[in-house]
């Protein structure tokens, strides 16, 4: 259990108290404050410079006014939370690497190891790894990320055989990511990373993905870890068959969690809602990432107010994903790696759009003469 949390509970808690546990959070997730956001326009024409010249840095300190309900920005601390976990369905092929490496990258992540590792350094973030159902032993510590044990099973059920998880499992999986967004808010944190690491996972986010916006599988479906062509085919039919199977339709998002999902994504899903209700910005990275983001959205809308988009993927499903929460992406660098690096970069460009608003002279405080 993450400790100090004040929202913990058991993997033995019934569907029907998370039910209503997750219905009260998502009432609790309300509009950003068009209020601030008019203040903070205000004070952004009054900075010495061309109206609108910082272009895009303007919209994001808007945002993040917004979301903070003030004009005295701050964007630390930085949090990366990568969840982990494994997936049943990689016994279709659908993957280049096999199910040990997630656990094998968890290790990696705890000894500092990995990208996320040294582009949260970058961004000044730390890193926690957060097994949420690893199928394999994790319990190592390097002491370069916090590692949190909280694993609700040993991976996903094969979702072309039956649903990925039952609806316990799925929303225990939803409370990790409570309690994790609950104890960042308790530790003073600004900025929260969503972060991923599980073999198999694209796959899992491309039914999530279908299920939630309607488009096919076929557009949504994408080489993941770099798959050939052949695997590549039969992974959009291994898609095409759960969504199918399952009845996955959008209005139904936690269905769509439940049967086709995955424990990482869930947890992810439940940082997103917790984190909204703190009011929190939250840091998308790529499409895995982004598809917990989705379930979220379709959950409590007025979520997408909270989210930035950290970058695009090349995943063709990420686009899909981002046009449906009407996100524009930060960064396009042609990154597809997960585990949070996307939304580390990202991070210092929100920073700096804060740092440029808070910090630069007005018109009168700089006696410099305004526009005629």
């Amino acid at each position: 259990m993450v400790k100090g949390s004040n929202v913990m509970t058991t993997n033995g808690v019934t569907a029907a108290r998370t039910r209503v546990f997750v219905s009260e959070l998502v009432a609790r997730v309300r509009p950003v404050s068009d209020h601030w956001r008019r203040e903070g326009a205000l004070r952004l024409d009054r900075l010495t410079k061309p109206p609108g010249s910082l272009g895009g840095l303007e919209e994001i300190a808007l945002r993040c006014c917004a979301i903070q309900e003030t004009l005295d920005l701050t964007t630390s601390p930085r949090r990366i939370l990568v969840c982990a976990g494994d997936h049943g369905v990689v016994a279709e092929g659908v993957s280049a690497y096999p199910k040990a490496v997630t656990a094998q990258m968890v290790a990696n992540i705890t000894s500092g190891g990995a990208a996320i590792n040294a582009l949260a350094a970058a961004a000044g973030a730390d890193v926690w790894i957060v097994d949420v159902g690893v199928d394999g032993p994790t319990a190592v510590d390097g002491g370069h990320a916090r590692l949190v044990s909280r694993r609700v099973r040993n991976g996903t059920r094969n979702m072309l055989e039956e649903a990925a998880m039952s609806e316990v499992e799925m929303l225990d999986a939803l409370q990790v990511g409570l309690d994790l967004s609950a104890q960042a808010a308790a530790d003073g944190v600004r900025l929260v990373g969503l972060g991923e690491m599980g073999i198999g996972n694209t796959t899992a986010a491309s039914a999530v993905t279908a299920g939630v916006t309607g488009r096919p599988p076929a557009r949504v479906t994408g080489r993941g870890t770099g798959v050939d062509d052949g695997t590549l085919a039969r992974k959009v039919a291994v898609v095409e068959r759960a969504v199918a199977a399952h009845g996955c339709v959008p209005g139904a998002p936690l269905d769509v969690l439940r049967t086709v999902g995955g424990l990482e994504i869930a947890a992810l899903c439940g940082v997103c809602l917790g984190a909204a209700a703190h009011r929190l910005a939250i840091v998308t990275d790529g499409f895995v990432a982004t598809s917990a983001a989705l379930i979220a959205a379709a959950l409590a809308p007025s979520l997408v107010g909270y989210l930035f988009a950290g970058h695009l993927s090349p995943e063709p499903g990420h686009a899909v994903q981002l046009e449906h929460l009407g996100l524009r992406p930060l960064l396009n660098l042609n990154m597809r790696l997960g585990e949070g690096t996307g939304a580390a970069l990202a991070m210092p460009v929100i920073g700096a759009a804060a740092l440029a608003f808070t910090s630069m002279a007005t018109f009168d405080s700089a006696g410099v003469s305004g526009q005629a």
